[in-house]
């Protein structure tokens, strides 16, 4: 027999890890609510057809294909064909439509396009949404990239308004403060890289700029000049880039500086003002003192690589220096989206949080508050007979008075119940014998400290809660 095992980029989340990610959610979600935004869900699986071609060239690869399956509904005579069409695909030799018609979701955007499209009419616009959902993704698995990963989205349908673009920071500047995750928030917009393309006399060539200048964190400016060469991009072309790129100063003194590199660009001039509307938009609502000049800089090779952003575009990242991690967060805007599906003119915007990557920079940086590890606070020793009866009396006590509690279900030795609490991590024991029960007592065993008391069953709750 096999030794069981899991899928490569994929994990299995031990109760303490689930109370964690569970943390992160529970952060969250009150924060999308405070701002205005409903939640939804999606299907795991979409058709292929609504995934293809949203995410570009390298997206559209890492999409999971699922193939049909069926093989009961068809005739014994069709049975091998059907299956000789499935080698020819997995051996990516062969793709076609009749064997796969279906893919696991990619992101939650795509998804959330296409539910607009089918429930418009039914919908108030602006709509402004939250989703917290698995995603799966055929990449490589490393640190920080897995195969499945969850995201949790926030985005608004129906207006062009800045201030949404400026809210959706808010949201992030709300969550990584109250998550204490020290955090870099990047903007920039899909305009200035249009005008990067124009400066650089190859409008046709903006994607091929953006793919290559979204790699400048990993692979560095002369692993993106070789890329952009490799491209068809003219040595005159990258020096413009490498010129522009070089710019530094604060967010004011880099828009500037760009506003006099594409004053003949339209696009250029679209895009730095919006930067710049949206960041005042930004410090009106975090009353003045939001950290514009600090943690959101304004960062020209900030690229996003996906096909459907059209405006500002923003990247979130770990800013300790003991963490080594790609981004934990992004989005932006994109007014084409829901053209994809046939609605024409429904600008939208978005951000999404990568959950666990969160998870691990929280982790790494041991920010998780302690109390999230407890699950059971006590645990009420099992010593049978006429005691069990008064331990399951003791029990419903304590869970009224919202206590997590549980009583070992089998009058076995004590040492065993004892080491049962201690490899749990449960902090109280009760223990109720003959002379606790005729006294309608309990004693009390904290393991932390070794001590123990005998007290009330009132007392004991009263003593609990206190140290809570």
């Amino acid at each position: 027999m096999s030794k069981p095992s899991i899928p490569q980029g994929t994990r299995d989340f031990s109760p303490a890890e689930v109370r964690k990610r569970q943390y992160i959610f529970n952060t969250l979600r009150p924060i999308f609510e405070l701002y205005g935004f409903q939640p939804l869900e999606t299907p795991s699986m979409e058709n292929l057809i609504t995934l293809t071609g949203k995410y570009g060239e390298e997206g559209d690869r890492l999409i999971f294909k699922i193939l049909n399956n069926g093989l009961h509904e068809k005739k014994e005579e069709d049975k091998t064909k059907f299956r000789l069409e499935i080698d020819k695909v997995l051996s990516k030799s062969y793709s076609s439509p009749a064997v796969t018609e279906r893919a696991l979701r990619y992101d939650l955007t795509i998804p959330f396009a296409r539910y607009v499209v089918m429930h418009q009419n039914e919908l108030a616009f602006p709509f402004r949404r939250y989703q917290m959902q698995p995603v799966w993704r055929a990449d490589r698995p490393q640190k920080g990239r897995y195969r499945e990963f969850w995201q949790c989205d926030a985005d608004v349908v129906g207006s062009t308004s800045l201030i949404n673009e400026a809210e959706l920071l808010c949201i992030y500047q709300s969550a990584f403060v109250q998550l204490q995750v020290p955090v870099v928030i990047k903007v920039n917009s899909r305009k200035l890289l249009a005008a990067l393309s124009e400066i650089c006399s190859m409008p046709d060539k903006m994607m091929d700029i953006t793919i290559a200048m979204d790699k400048l964190d990993k692979i560095g400016w002369v692993g993106v000049a070789n890329e952009l060469k490799e491209r068809g991009i003219a040595d005159e072309g990258i020096w413009q880039i490498e010129k522009v790129i070089n710019v530094t100063g604060n967010n004011d003194e880099k828009l500037a500086a760009y506003s006099d590199i594409m004053q003949h660009s339209t696009s250029g001039i679209e895009g730095i003002n919006e930067l710049s509307k949206t960041l005042a938009y930004y410090q009106e609502l975090m009353g003045g003192n939001g950290p514009t000049a600090s943690n959101i800089v304004v960062d020209i090779s900030l690229a996003r690589g996906l096909n459907y952003y059209t405006g500002v575009i923003v990247e979130v990242v770990c800013n300790h220096p003991d963490v080594k991690m790609g981004s934990i967060g992004g989005g932006g805007r994109y007014d084409d989206l829901t053209g994809l599906f046939g609605l024409k003119g429904l600008s939208g915007v978005g951000v999404s949080f990568g959950v666990d990557r969160i998870y691990d920079v929280i982790e790494e940086l041991g920010m998780f508050p302690k109390q999230l590890a407890e699950g059971t606070q006590v645990m009420i020793v099992n010593f049978g007979g006429e005691n069990e009866t008064y331990a399951l009396n003791i029990l419903q006590r304590f869970r009224a008075d919202g206590i997590a509690a549980e009583v070992y279900p089998d009058a076995a030795k004590f040492d065993k119940q004892m080491k049962y609490a201690n490899k749990r991590g449960i902090a109280y024991v009760v223990l109720p014998g003959d002379e606790e029960r005729q006294k309608a007592m309990v004693s009390l065993k904290n393991f932390t400290t070794g001590e123990q008391k005998l007290l009330s069953v009132a007392e004991c709750i009263g003593s609990i809660k206190a140290s809570n």
